[in-house]
């Protein structure tokens, strides 16, 4: 008997033990995976530099995963997830239907930092959100400290991806009621809008602009018209800024001369003297100041409502559930 008690309180000791290696806080922190994988976030960077350097319009991409993760139920990871038989997922939704890409990037990170972490500790919207933190850097940007410890969703709404996500065709009012409807404000808006600062756009997500706006540059719309024709071409990209290969303030500047290339990006600047324009006025001239406040901002948005905790799951492949 006294053997049996022995036993027992060494299993539960191991038990123990190995539960407190593995990262269960319920809050977020820049130094989650400190103890159980110090290897993880250079294994991230790793992958993420190299994609670049194949592709650098993959930065902007894995930048855009983040964003359409998180404002749809939170940073879950859900974006990631392939249809099933019991949910149509977000891959589908019309924001996200043959726009959204990098996801064979993020299948190469996960398994670069499983390998590095000699088991499943990361969690798929982590990874998304140490990606786009590591694009924006590489391309020059901001270098801050992601907050870690979401864990995984196990399912997804194409729905509800449908109802969250902002078009560019959204007005400054649509816009602004759509980030606070997810904790964001007006500084939010303006500075997270410039991660349009790298990254092509589709000929479908300008086409209105550029043949019906007025609040446009004549020059610059005639130029945007060469591939991008009333009819066809949707799948036709051109550059959202001048530098599209590089994180700068060169967005707000081509916001002043009329030259934003999606409605909504040009709807934050109208020449008025609102507070919207204040901030593109701000930005334009105060390239640290833009820096510092897209890195706060983004730290922001990554709180959205993650599941942390027990909730949840760490995937073992990130398009699909365990």
């Amino acid at each position: 008997m006294a053997a049996l008690r022995s036993f027992l309180v060494i299993i539960c000791f191991v038990v123990v033990a190995a539960t407190s290696m593995m990262p269960t806080s319920a809050k977020l922190s820049s130094g989650f995976y400190n103890k159980v994988c110090p290897q993880a976030l250079p294994a991230i960077r790793k992958v993420v530099k190299r994609a670049i350097s194949h592709e650098p319009r993959i930065g902007a991409s894995l930048l855009r995963l983040h964003f359409h993760d998180c404002f749809v139920n939170g940073c879950d990871g859900s974006v990631l997830l392939d249809d099933t038989a019991n949910f149509t997922g977000e891959k589908t939704a019309f924001p996200n239907l043959n726009s959204i890409r990098g996801f064979n990037v993020i299948d190469d990170i996960k398994k670069a930092v499983d390998k590095a972490c000699y088991k499943s500790v990361v969690s798929c919207a982590d990874i998304l959100a140490v990606a786009a933190r590591d694009s924006v850097s590489i391309l020059g940007g901001p270098d801050y400290k992601v907050q870690l410890g979401r864990r995984d969703a196990r399912t997804a709404s194409v729905n509800d991806a449908n109802r969250n996500l902002p078009p560019p065709v959204f007005s400054f009012s649509q816009l602004l009621s759509n980030f606070q409807a997810h904790g964001l404000n007006l500084k939010d808006l303006v500075v997270l809008s410039a991660a349009h600062t790298i990254g092509l756009a589709r000929c479908t997500t300008f086409r209105s602009r550029i043949y019906n706006d007025t609040n446009i540059d004549p020059k610059f719309a005639a130029s945007a018209k060469y591939n991008c024709p009333t009819t066809g071409g949707d799948n036709n990209t051109r550059p959202l800024d001048s530098t599209t290969r590089r994180f700068d303030n060169v967005y707000f500047k081509a916001l002043l001369q009329q030259k934003g290339l999606l409605h909504s990006d040009q709807e934050l600047y109208k020449n008025n003297g609102t507070d919207s324009d204040k901030l593109v006025l701000k930005y334009s001239r105060n390239s640290e100041s833009f820096a510092k406040d897209f890195a706060n901002s983004m730290i922001k948005m990554g709180n959205i409502k993650p599941l942390t905790g027990n909730n949840g799951e760490v995937r073992l492949n990130c398009r699909k559930i365990n």
